[in-house]
């Protein structure tokens, strides 16, 4: 039995509610620099509630605009929100705090998924665009990531594109956490739900890692895996399909069998699995998995020889649909279309981790009558040919060949889906 608190430290009395909205508030700007606000909950930010299904399908917005993959690169990412007019122009910095306001009205933006990976600024992404999302909710607009391969990769414990900041960035995340806890314990049974501890059953070695990377492994997989508090928080609520007007958003394509199991029912589907409705280990469901999955397919977005006739087969099951906008297969020669315009393929290979793309963006206006191709303007180009230049010449002279967790480990199939005992 526990021992009773002593009479000179103070329990909770009647504040439970308020204690652990502090500490939710402290333990977001210590990880992200931002603060969520509370005015309709007494929570700091409140996870998903445990019925919520993603969206599917929404109306055709005034102006639509789709942004790829985001890679963990969180000043590139702010630079094509900018060109997208999402947020304000630079001030000069590129911190999240800075970057939270909506400056774009009855924009709704999609952000094509693989926010996670290849970078160090993962779950400072996943924070700017929560709290960018309640900002646009706020002025009539939207903001709605989907998901994307890697976001399926990291909840089943595949973490071989991480990097050694992401690692770092999670472990931070965890000892922020951990201290959460610790206020919110000090709230005892008066707190409601209690507070569950999502390190408890995660492995404490990882054979073929190196030791001095155990800690990031921990945290990241506690943080991520089905259930775990970033992964319910930040993914669990997002869809793997959303429909908008004429537009149809997946990060890597459908196929017929797809659309005939049903795109609402692939997006709850995929939901419960994250938010741990088939248990902590719960496989990944099917259409998820494999090179012919939503969020891997590259059929319509690999080269320009693409299989026009089945495509617009797929968008003829869709009522109303004239194209479908797809992330996953970086596009070196910038935003483009196939078949028609009937596949969109926006993944420029943005982050510093896979390409160094210039930002670009996708917008659609007049209700998928214009369509056109947001660019880097050339008198800021320069700049991203020049980094990009320069980390080439230092990973020469460093001799690096791979990134990711393939440097960490002697074979990286080992890590994945690495399962957390209930």
């Amino acid at each position: 039995m526990a021992a009773a608190p002593s009479p000179s430290v103070p329990t909770c009395g009647d504040l439970p509610a308020a204690v652990s909205a502090f500490a939710d508030a402290f333990v977001d700007f210590a990880v992200s620099g931002i603060f969520f606000p509370t005015s309709t909950s007494s929570s700091a930010s409140p996870p998903p509630s445990p019925t919520t299904t993603p969206t599917t399908f929404l109306p055709s917005p005034s102006r639509l605009v789709a942004i790829g993959d985001l890679h963990g690169d969180l000043p590139k990412s702010l630079s094509a929100f900018r060109l997208a007019g999402l947020v304000p122009a630079s001030s000069g910095s590129d911190s999240p705090s800075a970057s939270t306001s909506w400056a774009a009205g009855p924009t709704l933006a999609v952000q094509l998924g693989d926010i996670l990976d290849r970078g160090g600024d993962e779950l400072r992404l996943l924070y700017l665009l929560r709290r960018l999302a309640l900002s646009a909710e706020a002025r009539g607009g939207a903001l709605r990531p989907i998901l994307g391969n890697h976001e399926v990769m990291n909840v089943a414990g595949d973490f071989r594109f991480a990097t050694l900041q992401g690692f770092q960035e999670f472990s931070e995340w965890a000892g922020w956490y951990r201290a959460g806890l610790a206020i919110k314990r000090r709230c005892g049974e008066h707190l409601d739900p209690q507070p569950r501890n999502p390190f408890l059953g995660v492995p404490k070695s990882f054979p073929g890692v190196k030791p001095e990377f155990w800690d990031g492994m921990r945290s990241r997989l506690a943080a991520l895996r089905p259930d775990g508090p970033i992964a319910r928080r930040f993914l669990a609520d997002l869809p793997t399909v959303l429909v908008v007007g004429d537009s149809v958003f997946v990060h890597g394509g459908l196929l017929e069998a797809n659309v005939e199991y049903g795109l609402e029912r692939i997006n709850a589907e995929v939901s419960e699995w994250i938010r741990g409705e088939g248990g902590d280990n719960g496989r990944a469901p099917e259409y998820v998995r494999g090179r012919d999955a939503v969020v891997w397919l590259r059929r319509f977005s690999d080269g320009f020889d693409c299989d026009c006739q089945r495509l617009e087969g797929v968008l003829g099951m869709i009522p109303g649909a004239k194209r479908m906008v797809m992330g996953h297969t970086i596009q070196t020669v910038g935003i483009n279309a196939v078949c028609g315009a009937q596949a969109v393929r926006v993944d420029v290979g943005l982050s510093r981790g896979c390409g160094n793309g210039l930002p670009e963006v996708l917008e659609i206006n007049g209700g998928g009558a214009e369509v056109r191709v947001i660019t880097t303007p050339p008198s800021e180009a320069w700049m991203y040919r020049k980094q990009e230049a320069e980390k080439a010449v230092v990973k020469e002279k460093r001799g690096e060949v791979k990134d990711g967790l393939a440097l960490l480990v002697r074979e990286s199939h080992v890590l994945k889906e690495v399962e957390a005992k209930a």
